[in-house]
């Protein structure tokens, strides 16, 4: 059974050879170095910093040398190659966020986010990290040229990353993925700046329709350039002590959107697949409702004790499949045998029956020990065949 085959029958609730496995990014250098892999950023933040004093602060020029020099298979192998060598089966495909503007520091991207490249102060790793929002008002968005289902760049990458899918004949699957719909629609501005243009309800609906649009069109497309699997949306709706807006707004804006693209990609014979951290308790069930088949990763640090992936899984577990979520924290300062054992009763508990794709409980930082990281995996491979019998 190959890695696509896995998930989509896990997801359709059965039983497939093996528990699948995911991770959403691995931004670790210990775990690209166990696997003798250069993490994909590494040294960008330089490069850029002195390519943009050699260009003298000439943007464009900055734009087109960096954009001619960069390949597009370049920049995806190494992390496909690691999720390979890892084991793991699905990797996401970002078809959007990509650069506009290049600066000394980083980029914006084509939905008006300020990205910088950060170093980790404990191993000096680049870090692509978000800093701001692009925009200071409405004008600022009106003004800025709108995200482009069409961009040729966006079929490239696609097309790039089955290639190297085929290459691997079928052990890994590059899952399309896209940027968030509330994310990318408060990012843009700034959480502050945002939640005072909540006021003004005409406007805020004209950004969400028009990011809606975007990629309702995009998933359209990937149906056309042959895609058959799933797609991906991450889309944070909450933070570890509950939503990010009101729930009526949820209802309002992004909702109709979500089930939108939920029913296209249903129609053009994909699953959807849902990424938002954050404590979703009081609109899980609109979620499954707007056709969700996956949701990741049931964050398992919110404040909510109700907000936990077994008790959903007893409420919920026949009508969305659960990817999740052994916490970044506990990768971080546990010992092994803590992890072992969370990720034996997430097998043991969530598996049976299919349903269930192991998972982080967000993606893995650069505080994750690599140890851990490794037991993590090593106890799926030993426990997760099916018929479950975990002991």
């Amino acid at each position: 059974m190959d890695a696509k085959e896995r998930i989509l029958k896990s997801m359709n609730h059965e039983e497939p050879d093996r528990v699948p496995s995911f991770e959403i990014a691995i931004d670790n250098l210990k775990v690209y170095e166990h696997y003798g892999l250069k993490y994909g950023y590494q040294g960008s933040g330089d490069l850029l910093s002195k390519t943009y004093d050699l260009v003298k602060g000439d943007t464009a020029l900055l734009k087109k040398f960096v954009d001619k020099s960069s390949k597009v298979a370049d920049t995806l192998t190494p992390g496909i190659e690691l999720f390979l060598k890892a084991g793991i089966d699905l990797f996401s495909l970002y078809l959007t966020n990509y650069p506009v503007e290049y600066t000394r520091e980083g980029v914006i991207d084509d939905v008006g986010r300020v990205m910088h490249f950060k170093k980790n102060p404990a191993d000096n790793m680049d870090i692509y990290y978000y800093m701001r929002g692009y925009f200071e008002n409405f004008e600022d968005y009106e003004s800025f040229p709108k995200p482009d289902p069409d961009d040729p760049k966006r079929e490239s990458v696609y097309k790039a990353g089955k290639l190297i899918e085929e290459k691997y004949k079928g052990k890994i699957y590059a899952m399309p993925s896209f940027c968030g719909l509330l994310e990318s629609s408060w990012q843009c501005f700034g959480l502050q700046q945002f939640s005072r243009m909540l006021a003004r309800p005409k406007i805020i609906k004209k950004i969400f329709d028009e990011r809606g649009k975007f990629q309702v069109e995009l998933i359209k497309r990937l149906i056309d350039w042959g895609e058959d699997g799933l797609v991906l949306l991450g889309d944070d709706y909450g933070f570890k002590n509950g939503l990010l807006m009101a729930p009526r707004n949820y209802h309002k804006f992004v909702f109709p959107w979500v089930k939108r693209m939920c029913e296209t990609a249903h129609k053009g014979g994909l699953k959807f697949f849902l990424h938002s951290c954050g404590d979703i308790t009081t609109i899980f069930e609109d979620i499954i409702n707007c056709g969700v088949d996956a949701i990741h990763p049931i964050e398992p640090t919110t404040a909510n004790p109700e907000f936990n992936i077994f008790k959903l899984h007893e409420k919920y577990g026949d009508q969305i499949a659960f990817v999740g979520n052994v916490s970044p924290q506990d990768l971080a300062d546990q010992p092994p045998e803590v992890i072992k054992n969370y990720v034996k009763e997430l097998i043991d508990k969530l598996a049976p029956g299919g349903g269930f794709i192991l998972s982080s409980g967000h993606s893995i930082n650069p505080a994750v020990k690599l140890e851990n990281f490794l037991v993590m995996h090593e106890t799926l491979k030993k426990y997760g065949r099916y018929p479950i019998q975990v002991i």
